[in-house]
C-alpha cells in the first residue's frame, strides 16, 4: 500500500490559473503545505497558446471590475519584479467603418458603469491634438476618435475607410511565461511543492483523496481544480459538472519581414463583419463545399493583430475566434491547416499591407491554437462546489492570462473565508440563482469574446 502524502491544500492544473491560485494560497505568513499537481510541465498546454494581452474593455461591469483588479496585480508584479514581465501600455485600438457608433458607446457605458462619464473621452477634430499628445501618457480611460484625419495620423496602416477608432487605454500585453515563473518562484520560496503526475482518481471520504496514475496518494481538506479544458473530466470523479464547453481557437504568428504593421501600433481589432478577400473563383469553390462554405459567407468581426518580439517587435500575432463548434478536449488538438490563409486575408481588411503575404507567408511562422473553456455567458466560475472542500478556477475562456492573478486571489479569498470583492458571487456558481443578473446577461448580445 503506497504511503499517502497529506497536504493542507492541493491544486490540480499547472497552467497560469493554477499557478496563480497556488501562489495566492501560500502568500499568508501561516505555514501551509500546498501542492500543485499536473501531468505536464507548467504552462505547457492551453496557457502556452496565450495571446499575452490584457484589456479592461468588457460588456458588463462585473468583468470590468474583475479584470481591473487583475491589471492592478499585474502592475504590482511588474514593479516588484523590475519589469520582468515586460508589461506594456499600448492599449487596444478598436476600428469600425460604421457611421453610427451609438451602440458601441452604449456598450462602453455599460461596461464602465458609474465611472463611464469620467473615463470616456470623445476626440473630434478640435480635440485631435490633445489625443495625439497623450499617446505616451495616460493609461486610463477610453479615447473615442471621430476625426478621420486623426485616425490616419495615429494609425497609418489602417484601412482608409475606417471612420471611428475606440482606443482602450488600460490595455496592452505582457510576457505570460515570465509571469508564471515569477509566481512559481514565490510559491516555491514559501514552501509550495510542484508534483508531476496524472490524476487517476479523486474520492471523498473523511478527506479528499487524490491518486495519481503511478499510484502515489495525496490527501487534503481543500482541493482546487484548475484543469482548463479538462475540468469536467476531473470533476466527474466526484460526480460534479460545470456548465462549460470547449471550443478550439487558432492563431498565427509570423515574422513581419515586410514591416506591414508599425512596431508601435496598439493591439488592433477590426470590429466589423466581413467577406474574406477571396478571388471570385476561390469564393465559388468554397461556396460549393459543405465543410468550408461558411468561409464564403459573412464572417464575424473582431479579428485582431498585434506586434511582438521585444523592443524590435518584429513578429505579428493574428487571431480570429470565429469557431463556435464545441469539442471534447484532447492533449493533441488537430488544427485546421487552412487557418493561416483565412486569418491573414481577414486581417488584411484592416491592414491592407498584409496582402503582400497572401500565399507567401515568411518561413518563420507558427500556427498554433488552444481551447477556450467557457460558459454560455462567458463569465468564469471561481469558488466552491457542492462537494465540501472542493473549489474551482474554471472557464477563463480567452482571458486566462490577464485574469489569472485576480482569479487566484479570488479563489484564495473563498477558501480563507476572507472578505469577498463585489464581483465574487457573480463569478461563482451562485450567479445561476440570480435571475435578474442572468437575464441582463442574456439580453446583451456581446459576450466579450475575442
Amino acid at each position: 500500500m503506497p504511503q499517502t502524502t497529506a497536504a493542507d491544500m492541493i491544486i490540480i492544473g499547472a497552467g497560469i490559473a493554477g499557478i496563480a491560485a497556488a501562489q495566492y494560497l501560500t502568500r499568508k505568513e501561516t505555514a501551509r503545505k500546498v501542492v500543485l499537481i499536473d501531468a505536464l510541465a507548467p504552462m505547457s498546454f492551453t496557457s502556452a497558446q496565450s495571446g499575452d494581452n490584457y484589456r479592461n474593455w468588457w460588456p458588463h461591469r462585473t468583468m470590468t471590475g474583475f479584470i481591473d483588479r487583475g491589471i492592478d496585480l499585474l502592475e504590482g508584479i511588474a514593479e516588484d519584479s523590475g519589469e520582468r514581465i515586460r508589461l506594456t501600455h499600448r492599449g487596444y485600438a478598436l476600428a469600425t467603418r460604421q457611421d453610427d457608433i451609438s451602440e458601441l458607446l452604449c456598450g462602453l457605458h455599460t461596461g464602465y458603469g458609474t465611472d463611464a462619464a469620467d473615463l470616456i473621452r470623445i476626440r473630434d477634430r478640435a480635440k485631435a491634438g490633445s489625443y495625439l499628445s497623450s499617446l505616451n501618457g495616460k493609461h486610463t480611460g477610453v479615447d473615442v476618435i471621430t476625426d478621420r484625419g486623426t485616425i490616419r495620423r495615429a494609425f497609418p496602416a489602417f484601412d482608409p475607410e475606417v471612420r471611428h477608432v475606440i482606443h482602450i487605454r488600460r490595455a496592452g500585453d505582457f510576457d505570460s511565461y515570465q509571469l508564471s515563473q515569477y509566481l512559481l518562484e514565490k510559491f516555491r520560496a514559501r514552501g509550495g511543492s510542484l508534483v508531476r503526475g496524472k490524476v487517476a482518481e479523486i474520492c471523498k471520504d473523511r478527506s479528499l483523496q487524490i491518486r495519481l496514475s503511478d499510484r502515489r496518494m495525496f490527501s487534503t481538506d481543500r482541493l482546487v481544480v484548475a484543469a482548463g479544458p479538462f475540468v469536467n473530466v476531473l470533476l466527474a470523479h466526484i460526480a460534479e459538472r460545470l456548465p462549460v464547453r470547449n471550443t478550439l481557437q487558432q492563431k498565427l504568428a509570423f515574422e513581419d519581414v515586410r514591416e506591414a504593421v508599425p512596431r508601435e501600433q496598439p493591439f488592433s481589432v477590426d470590429l466589423d463583419p466581413q467577406f474574406i478577400d477571396w478571388s471570385p473563383e476561390e469564393r465559388a469553390l468554397l461556396a460549393a463545399d459543405e465543410v468550408y462554405r461558411h468561409l464564403a459567407a459573412t464572417m464575424p468581426g473582431k479579428i485582431h493583430c498585434r506586434t511582438d518580439g521585444g523592443s524590435q517587435r518584429r513578429w505579428l500575432h493574428l487571431g480570429w475566434a470565429y469557431n463556435r463548434e464545441s469539442s471534447e478536449p484532447s492533449r493533441e488538438p488537430v488544427l485546421d491547416d487552412t487557418f493561416p490563409e483565412i486569418v491573414l486575408r481577414g486581417a488584411a481588411r484592416l491592414i491592407p499591407a498584409l496582402k503582400g503575404y497572401y500565399d507567401r507567408l515568411p518561413s518563420m511562422n507558427r500556427p498554433h491554437g488552444g481551447y477556450y473553456t467557457m460558459t454560455d455567458e462567458n463569465l468564469p466560475i471561481i469558488g466552491p462546489l457542492q462537494t465540501e472542500g472542493v473549489f474551482v478556477v474554471a472557464a477563463l475562456s480567452g482571458f486566462g492570462t490577464m485574469a489569472a492573478c485576480a482569479a487566484g486571489e479570488l479563489c484564495a479569498q473563498w477558501i480563507e473565508g476572507a472578505h469577498l470583492p463585489a464581483y465574487a458571487k457573480h463569478l461563482s456558481l451562485e450567479r445561476y440563482g440570480d435571475e435578474e443578473f442572468m437575464k441582463a446577461l442574456t439580453l446583451s448580445g456581446d459576450r466579450g469574446v475575442l
